[in-house]
């Protein structure tokens, strides 16, 4: 097997870089766990390979509800430990990346009918407050009816005595969280491998020594050496072990979580509401999402592959029964659901318990003595996967038998964050480039300080600075720097995880013959080569379809009908 692989896919600007392919470390997942720990272990001196089998932040991280919170019903299980890290590192959040993650106010409705009753909620909420002491954000504060009616008219009254106002945080675009991880792991000398198939591992005197993999795009197969390999595949921890771990119990207990997406209905909220399902007393939130309201989310066991997730009719009749029930004049049906994405959460395997009562803390696994040289990430969660990471870097160093040096992520900015006045930043780039105002404030809240990288390339040749999608204001710049500078190897990438066109009104389907001829005419891509690129995305977009019981099922919106026929 070859020891120097697809050498496009290790530098951001596709340069042929030497590759040294003997690393302290392998980490196998480029979800928020898995970028996090080549993050924190390059910027710790290591040497890191970070393998990914699709794309940066492809797998559940994209799928979650994209929230940053402390995780308050956590403190329903008990698990004081989750809540207090959960709220520190949603505090570093803010701090290290305020381009991406930014303090929302959530409401948690009182209802009579609630099976948790008023003063439960008004006791977590002090609770709350008091483990989350270095926050930034206000304190929680309780409403009484009228004034919750003020804030939310369009909510049920029935039943209703007032509710909970508290801080949390929001990623609009989780995506992007994941690719700044990435970024700058990669600053700091990780190499990056994705659609980059792990297909077995390397062994050299009873350890697991590496990994072998296949490059998905070209085919060519590839071996990396490693003194400690992760496996941080999320839910395919046990996918990627495969059958030579038979002897070992299985991992992951996967659940599956659904979200609908909708545009602005009657009687929608302003802010984040979390309330209690009427149906069985899960959480559930109605969540402003961009310039549309995402709805969520279910909690489903899972036993199929995790890329097959999608969600069915059920999960969608569940979801708008309770936005329905809470919001009377909302009459949501499937035919205003635009699309749907579906994820599996890596769950600890504990088949005894729901799905939604399975705790949501991590755990490190160490394969030895069958595996040694071996660990697996169990669980974990989005907020907290940068003191997640930590932990598994001081064990790195431990079993290197190596003095762990101070980890550096608790302080150290994220790429786009590196500016000291975001406002002032945007008001210097209306002046300095001809384009309206909104695509500065867009590129400025998705590239953060990086927006004048976008824009640079607008110089050289006006056309880029062009509007390409109108839904979401996009520019043809975006497309060229982000395969540039970012990763991307498909058309696929560039327009679901970068620049987001492809969460758009019509899951971008709408402006993907513009953008592959743009690519194509950038990046030098034959005729061929470009259908193929447009055929794979359309393939790729089917996973947000709109479930339906039958093909002639009316409810199946445009889109998704789009969607499917295309």
């Amino acid at each position: 097997m070859q020891q120097v692989p697809n050498v496009h896919a290790l530098d951001a600007k596709a340069a042929a870089t030497p590759v040294d392919s003997v690393y302290d470390l392998i980490v196998i997942g480029a979800g928020c766990n898995g970028a996090g720990i080549a993050r924190d272990a390059a910027a710790r001196g290591l040497r890191v390979a970070l393998v990914e089998k699709e794309d940066i932040g492809s797998g559940t991280s994209s799928w979650s509800g994209r929230l940053i919170h402390g995780g308050l019903r956590y403190l329903e299980q008990g698990d004081i430990a989750l809540v207090r890290e959960s709220l520190r590192e949603r505090e570093l959040l803010f701090r290290l990346a305020p381009h991406i993650v930014k303090p929302v106010p959530l409401m948690m409705p009182l209802y009579k009918h609630n099976a948790r009753p008023a003063w439960m909620i008004r006791i977590a909420m002090l609770a709350y407050d008091i483990l989350s002491f270095d926050k930034s954000t206000v304190t929680h504060k309780i409403l009484s009816r009228s004034k919750t009616l003020e804030r939310f008219p369009g909510m049920s009254k029935d039943g209703l005595r007032g509710s909970a106002i508290f801080m949390d945080g929001q990623v609009v675009w989780s995506e992007r969280l994941c690719t700044e991880i990435t970024l700058a792991a990669h600053a700091d000398g990780a190499h990056i491998y994705t659609w980059s198939k792990v297909e077995g591992f390397l062994r050299e005197g009873g350890r697991i020594a590496g990994v072998h993999f296949t490059d998905m795009l070209d085919g060519s197969r590839h071996t990396l050496k490693g003194s400690i390999v992760i496996n941080a595949a999320g839910p395919w921890v046990d996918v990627v072990l495969g059958d030579g771990h038979a002897n070992e119990r299985r991992h992951i207990g996967g659940a599956k979580g659904s979200h609908l997406i909708v545009n602005p209905f009657p009687g929608a909220p302003k802010d984040v509401v979390y309330y209690e399902s009427r149906a069985d007393g899960r959480l559930v939130l109605v969540i402003p999402w961009g310039d549309r309201y995402m709805i969520g989310t279910t909690d489903k066991k899972f036993e199929e592959d995790p890329d097959t997730a999608k969600a069915d009719p059920s999960e969608m009749e569940y979801l708008l029964g309770e936005v329905n029930q809470l919001i009377p004049g909302a009459n949501l049906t499937p035919a205003d659901v635009v699309y749907t994405y579906s994820g599996v959460r890596p769950l600890p395997y504990v088949p005894a318990q729901s799905e939604w009562k399975v705790p949501r803390s991590h755990v490190i696994h160490d394969h030895a003595p069958h595996h040694p040289g071996l660990l697996s990430i169990i669980g974990g969660k989005l907020t907290t996967y940068r003191s997640l990471a930590e932990e598994t870097v001081d064990l790195v160093f431990r079993m290197l038998g190596k003095k762990a040096p101070a980890c550096t992520t608790r302080s150290v900015l994220f790429p786009g964050a590196r500016i000291a006045d975001a406002a002032q930043f945007a008001r210097d780039l209306k002046l300095s480039f001809p384009v309206d105002s909104a695509i500065i404030d867009r590129l400025v809240s998705i590239y953060g300080s990086r927006a004048a990288d976008v824009l640079e390339l607008g110089r050289e040749d006006a056309s880029l600075l062009a509007v390409f999608d109108p839904d979401s204001g996009a520019i043809g710049a975006e497309l060229v720097f982000t395969f540039e500078h970012e990763f991307c190897r498909t058309l696929t990438d560039a327009l679901i995880r970068r620049i987001m066109v492809g969460l758009n009104g019509s899951c971008g389907r709408d402006v993907l013959d513009s953008a592959a001829d743009l690519l194509a005419r950038r990046l030098g891509w034959s005729e061929a080569r470009k259908q193929t690129e447009i055929d794979g995305y359309l393939s790729y977009i089917t996973r947000f379809a709109v479930p339906s019981r039958n093909a002639s099922n009316p409810s199946l919106s445009q889109t998704t009908a789009a969607v499917q026929a295309g």
